[in-house]
């Protein structure tokens, strides 16, 4: 087995799923297996993005003991964009 956790975040609430799953168990398999998709609809499996610890991944990404997988929202604003906005602003 192995142990791993699945993180979801949102401004107001966030969630962590402590798991143990199966040697060869894929990042895909964990997020289903953690709830996490019927507790915040908001999660659609088929347009995910998850990384672990930070870096992204591909839904068959094997875990490896200790992982921490993290379900990242999409952004609301293009930082790149509010970067060049606020730089308008300031001249």
């Amino acid at each position: 087995m192995v142990n791993v956790e699945v993180a979801y975040a949102k401004p107001d609430e966030q969630a962590i799923v402590a798991l143990a799953m199966p040697e060869g168990a894929t990042l895909d398999a964990a997020i289903k297996a953690s709830g996490l998709l019927e507790r915040f609809p908001e999660i659609a499996l088929s347009e995910i993005n998850a990384g672990i610890f930070g870096v992204a991944c591909k839904p068959d990404q094997l875990l490896r003991e200790g992982d921490r997988i993290e379900i990242y929202r999409p952004l609301l604003h293009d930082p790149k964009e509010a970067r060049r906005q606020r730089a308008l602003k300031s001249f």
